[in-house]
């Protein structure tokens, strides 16, 4: 009796402890798993280590960080399908562990972004399945790392064109079912067509969509015209070097006139804050432009301020200037001596000028008035 408690607790953790197994079949050398249809949201963790097919079809498993992490546990795995899942994007690495995959099926899923490196590691894969998804480009590194790769689907998805490198070796491809735009972009894809022995399965049906011109036309055939293609590639070439030189410039500009580094109160140097460049420069054309103006504006309105100040330095005449000039006239007529001269004369002189002072008051005075051009009129 001493002895039951024991063996139900060895028994309690051997249920706890052993994987579960019920959707596994069991061979002498393969465990198949078919986990299709069981509303799962993560790839299981409790399952058997060796197992080499994995099916975990229409479910909700997302591929996020928690489901690559216990995929890298199945290195045995040799097929894997993930279709009609809720996978929306590839990232780096997502099978990295799986060296002796051979079959990856991905189809149906919400895939719109592959990262460079999703395949990365898959050295042993011959058979990729993207159909039915949303990509609407793929990088032509996608594919570098899988050498052993002989049949790619891609069809129904949105690609318009497809970068290929000629050292791509396939048998089979698929891609029907996407708009594809047959210009210079796509004459990559149009010679590795026509000079690899790749066949392209359903190629009626892998038409140009655009231009209208080419519509229907089986992208494998279509005319695209290689000269007007190096043309468009040449005028693209010398658009991105102008401006690349364009930014160099700029950037060499503002860290000529932004300083790097300041001094702080410990006698250490501390880096200011960056703004952004475009920002920057835009505000010192600015402030050249309208300090440019301003120099400009002034140049040209100086002169005729000036002039105009000096023109009208004028002054209202007073009473007690009145006086003071009548005085100085006296005495300058008594003091000098005027031959052929009498009384009468002088007196006439005298009321002559004394006339020219104006009696009104109000009048201005301006020095630029020949008194003798007055005296004649």
């Amino acid at each position: 009796l001493n002895m039951k408690p024991s063996w139900l607790v060895i028994w309690a953790g051997t249920l706890f402890l052993k994987p579960v197994t019920a959707d596994c079949n069991t061979t002498s050398q393969t465990v198949t798993c078919e986990m299709f249809g069981k509303n799962l949201s993560n790839i299981p963790n409790n399952l058997f280590q060796n197992v080499t097919k994995l099916s975990l079809k229409n479910n909700k498993v997302s591929l996020e960080d928690g489901d690559k992490e216990i995929l890298r546990s199945f290195i045995n795995l040799t097929e894997l399908y993930l279709n009609e899942n809720v996978i929306t994007v590839l990232y780096n690495n997502s099978f990295c562990n799986l060296t002796n995959l051979v079959i990856l099926d991905i189809s149906n899923n919400r895939i719109n972004t592959v990262h460079k490196a999703a395949f990365a590691g898959l050295n042993q894969l011959s058979v990729l399945n993207l159909s039915y998804n949303t990509i609407t480009q793929l990088d032509s590194d996608v594919f570098t790392s899988l050498r052993s790769l002989t049949v790619l689907n891609l069809q129904y998805n949105f690609l318009k064109y497809l970068h290929i490198k000629p050292s791509f070796k396939l048998i089979r491809i698929v891609l029907a079912g996407n708009p594809w735009t047959c210009s210079c972009e796509l004459h990559d894809l149009q010679i590795w067509l026509t000079t690899s022995n790749v066949t392209m399965e359903n190629e009626n049906n892998t038409t140009c969509t655009f231009p209208n011109t080419m519509e229907k036309f089986s992208i494998k055939t279509a005319a695209i015209q290689q000269n007007d293609c190096k043309i468009e590639k040449a005028s693209l070439e010398n658009t991105a070097n102008s401006t690349s030189a364009i930014k160099l410039k700029s950037s060499d500009l503002l860290r000529a006139l932004t300083p790097n580094n300041i001094t702080g109160s410990n006698g250490t140097h501390a880096e200011l804050p960056l703004f952004g460049k475009s920002w920057t420069f835009l505000a010192g054309v600015l402030g050249f432009v309208l300090s440019t103006t301003f120099l400009i504006f002034t140049a040209v309105k100086c002169p005729t301020w000036y002039h105009y100040l000096i023109s009208y330095r004028h002054r209202r005449l007073e009473e007690s200037d009145l006086d003071m000039f009548e005085q100085e006239f006296s005495d300058d007529m008594s003091s000098s001596p005027v031959s052929g001269t009498n009384d009468n004369d002088t007196i006439v002189v005298f009321e002559k000028i004394h006339e020219f002072v104006p009696t009104e008051d109000g009048f201005i005075e301006d020095k630029y008035i020949d008194p003798y051009v007055t005296e004649e009129s």
